[in-house]
């Protein structure tokens, strides 16, 4: 039996719905987790064989009427819904083209205009491609400051600096599964899998999401605790860039850690 990503996304989702969720009426022993292909099929309103062969491998490039079917089946959010539909080639059309590395010297100034919030540049695949200064203070803990899913894997910095790490490493294997068609995250899944148990078997869940606003809660061994929230804006004049603003509650504990961290020299990475 083949296999595909679009097959392997199906299975996955399919295990994770369960016949209540998708009030799906049932007797005696389930021998599988979540959704039979039966059931799927039946809810979507397609052929089993067919259904079956797209899980397999046998058939690649479903309709967008399928997809639409497949994604109420599987209750899809926008996100996983959008990345059903690029890993079956159909929409979005295009396929993305790598972010471009470069950050302009006017977004630069922006954020070092910014001097009381942490402010960096991501691309599609969590890069950082650009910070200022007190967002280079605020990651100062990590051997390298590069690429968020490298540093929560990989550095063991990470299990410090997130509070809820078993929550941050969730969101970020689900950022990075929305990269899906950018040149260079085949590569770093790989470096990222060979080094992080933990990764594969998230990787494995094929939970896809963007970016939320939910609070960040940091752990800076300089200044402590800091429960931070943030904004995220597309870079128009790059597209797959991201400006990312961290900020504090005015008059808060974070708000003073933030403030405490701009006055402590920034050391060296090595």
């Amino acid at each position: 039996m083949g296999s595909t990503e679009l097959g392997d996304f199906l299975r996955a989702r399919r295990a994770q719905r369960t016949p209540e969720d998708a009030d799906v009426r049932y007797s005696g022993r389930r021998k599988v987790n979540g959704l039979r292909r039966e059931e799927v099929a039946v809810l979507a309103g397609v052929n089993v064989d067919y259904y079956a062969r797209l899980e397999q491998g046998r058939e690649t490039r479903p309709s967008p009427q399928v997809l639409d079917a497949l994604s109420r089946a599987l209750d899809l959010d926008p996100d996983a819904r959008e990345h059903l539909y690029r890993l079956a080639g159909t929409a979005p059309p295009d396929v993305p083209s790598p972010a471009p590395r470069t950050v302009s010297p006017e977004l630069r100034q922006l954020m070092d205009s910014h001097p009381h919030a942490p402010a960096f540049v991501l691309n599609r695949v969590l890069d950082i491609l650009a910070a200022n200064a007190l967002a280079d203070a605020l990651f100062s803990p990590f051997s390298a400051a590069d690429n968020l899913a490298r540093m929560t894997f990989l550095d063991p910095a990470g299990r410090e600096f997130y509070a809820r790490w078993d929550w941050t490493a969730q969101a970020t294997v689900a950022n990075l599964r929305a990269a899906a068609g950018d040149p260079a995250q085949p590569r770093l899944v790989a470096e990222l899998s060979e080094g992080s148990e933990e990764f594969r078997a998230l990787w494995e869940t094929h939970q896809v999401r963007g970016k939320t606003h939910e609070p960040k809660h940091l752990v800076h061994p300089a200044v402590g605790p800091l429960t931070l929230t943030y904004q995220a804006f597309d870079v128009r004049s790059a597209p797959g860039q991201q400006l990312i603003i961290y900020q504090a509650e005015p008059g808060s504990a974070s708000a003073d850690a933030l403030s405490l961290l701009r006055t402590i020299p920034l050391r060296v990475r090595t």
